[in-house]
């Protein structure tokens, strides 16, 4: 049997009927928008964010050393 990866999202209503959602797994990953949906969708682009600067982090801590990159394809 498959497994898919997934992120949970916390999701809560804020004032004025805007939500607010945080990545459980990648609390630095954060947004708000009008709708569930649009949040949805600003969330996924917080997460796609938050890993990107991530990845050039650990990238920068590895500058002048010699490394293996491989790709880990959680399925």
């Amino acid at each position: 049997m498959k497994k898919s990866t997934f992120f949970n999202a916390l999701i809560k209503e804020i004032e004025d009927g805007w939500f607010f959602g945080q990545i459980e797994e990648v609390p630095e990953a954060m947004s708000q928008g009008k709708t569930i949906d649009e949040l949805l969708e600003t969330l996924t682009d917080a997460l796609n964010l938050v890993l990107e600067l991530k990845r050039e982090e650990t990238l920068k801590q590895y500058s002048g050393d010699r490394y293996i990159s491989r790709q880990l394809i959680l399925a």
